[in-house]
């Protein structure tokens, strides 16, 4: 006797197309050279039609036949059998499956194998979301949907790619803390790193619900934010690790939609510099930014937090930032673009990197400037001192430099235009808190280089555990009842059990 076992993948009709396009293929040698693009094209399609037949039948084991199901505490009773569509990699799928609901009216049924699959959104495989989120991060929804339809993988919608960063941060929103100090506790500081940094700065941005609230705030009395009416200012903050040769050996960065104070913004940087902290608390300290009154005062209450020696922290104001302000003052008092004003700011750009107290030198030359003009000019002086004059105690560069302290912000510089500006601040975009926050977080995990990790507890949070309560007297007649379309009823193995039951449905 002879005994065969036979596995369904061998039976796979896409395989034997597969198989077929490649034995055809080659026949075609025999006319000549044919044309490796298309090749390529067909091959990609045979073989994502495989793939789709069988995620579609790995998929199916993921269902549930019973009486009465329950999830995290809560009991649902079968209501419905029938067929739906998901989003694979490998583009639609669609598996019948069984929906359940709980006793009450009006209560919202449940699927247990769009739980235990971990599907997104009730459409998205995880594969699916994963590829989808991270394209959505660089690129706009047409540009996402127009690069999906160019691989010719899946094909989501222009509306589907829209929401998924929506949903995504509902989720990540609800476990923010206690994920983000999970990224953390993944990481470890590098042995080489001497000194760690911690910038905050903002860049505004069009809100959709934004103008009227800020034309208010603009009728009341006092100082307020510049910007056009509409738009509100994102929060980025940078945590860098550098080495002794003044190299980044590790970034963090953090982007928070518009709020007040920055709150939220200042406790995710707080939590990433405690960590850091516990783990090297040899590390110099260093708070870089320009000279915003709430800048300062944000990072100056990181620090008092820490509650820890005051010894190791140096404020710096930003090198460069320092020097926009000296460039107005050169121009005030010799005059935009000319020669003089253009020699006399090089010079004194040296003599404030380089020179021991050279910020007291371009104060005493200002100031000699100042003392010989009158008018606007006299004014423009006079607000350039002022600023060289309260930032005079952050700003011994030379000093700085010897000790191996880093004297720009040029990585929270480049956080606000490649977190926020790049993405955020296209021709006729406007956002909203829930969508703007969405591309925030994605991109902050992934230009922190959190990306795998953060997506496995965002993917893991979908998945939920589905216990079975009781089984139905007469299962097989009655998947078989509701199963009544005949095209799957004449589809269904002659004997179903515990095996074949996910493959029939």
């Amino acid at each position: 006797m002879e005994v065969y076992h036979s596995d369904p993948i061998l039976q796979s009709p896409s395989l034997h197309h597969l198989g077929q396009f490649v034995r055809a293929h080659a026949q075609k040698w025999t006319d000549g050279t044919p044309d490796f693009e298309q090749f390529e094209r067909e091959l990609h399609e045979h073989v994502m039609a495989l793939e789709r037949e069988v995620v579609t039948q790995e998929l199916a084991r993921y269902d549930v036949t019973a009486e009465q199901v329950e999830v995290e505490g809560v009991s649902y009773r079968h209501t419905l059998t029938s067929p739906e569509t998901y989003l694979s990699a490998a583009g639609p799928v669609t598996v019948t499956r069984n929906l359940y609901r709980p006793a009450g009216r009006g209560s919202k049924s449940i699927c247990p194998l769009e739980l235990r699959a971990g599907i997104v959104g009730g459409h998205l495989t995880p594969r699916a979301a994963r590829q989808a989120a991270f394209v959505m991060a660089q690129l706009t929804p047409g540009e996402s949907e127009a690069l999906f339809d160019e691989l010719a993988g899946m094909r989501p919608s222009r509306a589907s790619l829209d929401r998924l960063p929506k949903t995504l941060s509902a989720q990540w929103e609800t476990h923010r803390q206690e994920w983000e100090s999970a990224l953390r506790m993944q990481e470890t500081v590098p042995p080489e790193a001497t000194v760690m940094a911690v910038s905050v700065d903002g860049v505004m941005i069009p809100m959709k619900d934004g103008a009227a609230e800020r034309s208010a705030k603009q009728a009341e009395p006092g100082k307020h934010a510049s910007g056009p009416t509409g738009n509100q200012e994102v929060g980025c903050g940078t945590v860098v690790l550098y080495d002794t040769e003044g190299a980044r050996v590790q970034t963090v960065r953090y982007g928070r939609m518009p709020e007040s104070k920055k709150v939220t913004l200042q406790q995710e940087l707080h939590a990433e510099v405690a960590s850091i902290v516990a783990l090297r608390p040899d590390l110099r300290r260093v708070y870089l930014a320009d000279g915003a009154k709430d800048n300062w005062r944000l990072l100056k209450e990181i620090d008092q937090a820490l509650n820890l020696p005051a010894q190791s922290t140096v404020n710096i104001v930003d090198f460069y930032h320092a020097c926009e302000h000296l460039k107005k003052g050169c121009d005030a008092a010799w005059g935009e673009s000319t020669p003089r004003g253009k020699a006399e700011f090089e010079r004194l750009k040296m003599l404030l990197k380089e020179a021991d107290h050279g910020a007291d030198q371009v104060i005493r030359a200002l100031k000699y400037q100042r003392s010989r003009a009158r008018g606007a000019k006299r004014q423009r002086l006079d607000a350039e001192l002022t600023y060289f004059r309260n930032q005079r105690p952050h700003m011994d560069y030379a000093e700085y430099v010897r000790q191996g302290l880093p004297i720009a912000s040029g990585v929270i510089e480049a956080a606000c235009k490649t977190l926020v500006t790049q993405r955020m601040k296209r021709s006729g975009m406007a956002w909203r808190q829930p969508g703007g926050q969405g591309i925030l977080t994605l991109r902050s995990v992934i230009q922190s280089e959190r990306w795998h990790a953060a997506w496995a507890l965002l993917s893991a949070d979908f998945r939920k555990a589905v216990e079975v309560h009781q089984a139905p007297q007469g299962w097989e007649s009655t998947i078989r009842t509701k199963l009544s379309d005949a095209r799957l009823v004449q589809a269904l193995p002659d004997r179903i059990d515990a095996t074949t039951l996910p493959l029939a449905i």
